[in-house]
């Protein structure tokens, strides 16, 4: 009898989206997929590949990348570059405040949630036009059929960026007004929407089982995350793949199996985070550790 799974939240996600989440499900507590997070810089693209192969003779099963800056063409060019080559991308955003804000700092800065929320004001009309110039971009990759790990509003449950400065409530109408707005108005069905906690524990942001397919945590510090994992446990009773989404140093697989942490896969930031947060020789035994899954190995599973 064939193993049935359970669907995306979007009953008109397309095949390849739905492929790829029961993909996910399929590997639950069979493995966990080695991710890497590029740094988003022009001369620097591809540098982190490099650098594992050479380290592990691996490369990744899933390429993190960022819309930060407003980079929809390089951002999709090289999605669709490691699709083609059988890999899993990931895309989150690096936001800068409505409307006009761009890069990092200004995803720290502080804008009015209320007012941004409230329909007909310039700032609410200033975030949907701001939605739309990147629901264009990820339109472009449905043309293409690329399923994408869409993680907006990540690590809301922290301080630092302004989608998560506003508390639960803001956060919580932020999450669906997206989803709204991407799903049922755009009909972007290629997405699979990836909640980002940040580890901080935060209770009541949660936005709804309507509205979330995967979820997880980032976390920094070394360590396979027992607490967050049971932790992320609490926060709904349906169930889904879970992930570590943002990692320093990676988590020990062989720890991860023997406590039964089924993070579906670990995303490693980039710069500092895979050179020196991981050592040559560990970084070796991970991606060559036959619970890991590489580009190799998922190219393997995924044609049979």
């Amino acid at each position: 009898m064939e193993k049935t799974f359970p669907k995306l939240t979007n009953p008109d996600s397309t095949p390849a989206a739905e492929a790829l989440y029961e993909f996910l499900w399929s590997m639950k507590g069979k493995g966990i997929l080695a991710g890497q997070q590029e740094f988003p810089s022009d001369q620097n693209h591809g540098e982190e590949l490099r650098y594992i192969k050479e380290v592990t003779g691996q490369e990744p099963a899933i390429l993190g990348l960022d819309y930060i800056g407003n980079d929809f063409d390089g951002v999709n060019k090289r999605a669709k570059a490691w699709h083609d080559r059988g890999g899993i991308v990931s895309i989150c955003w690096h936001w800068g405040i409505p409307p006009y804000g761009l890069g990092y700092l200004s995803s720290k800065e502080s804008v009015d949630l209320e007012e941004l929320l409230t329909p007909g004001t310039e700032l609410n009309k200033g975030f949907i036009a701001n939605m739309d110039l990147t629901a264009a971009a990820l339109k472009e990759l449905q043309a293409e059929d690329v399923p994408v790990l869409w993680r907006p509003f990540h690590e809301f449950d922290g301080t630092w960026f302004w989608w998560g400065k506003g508390g639960s409530s803001a956060f919580i109408r932020l999450w669906r007004a997206m989803y709204d707005r991407y799903v049922h108005f755009h009909g972007l069905n290629n997405l699979i929407w990836v909640l980002g906690y940040a580890g901080e524990k935060g209770e009541g942001y949660y936005p709804g089982d309507d509205c979330v397919d995967i979820f997880g945590v980032d976390c920094y510090s070394e360590g396979v995350h027992e607490d967050l994992y049971r932790w992320v446990l609490t926060q709904t009773d349906k169930k889904m793949p879970l992930c570590h989404h943002e990692n320093g140093p990676i988590p020990e697989p062989g720890l991860l199996q023997e406590k039964g942490i089924d993070w579906g896969w670990f995303l490693t930031w980039h710069t500092i985070h895979i050179h020196e947060q991981n050592s040559r020789s560990y970084l070796n035994y991970v991606y060559n550790h036959p619970y890991v899954i590489t580009l190799k190995g998922l190219q393997e599973k995924r044609a049979r």
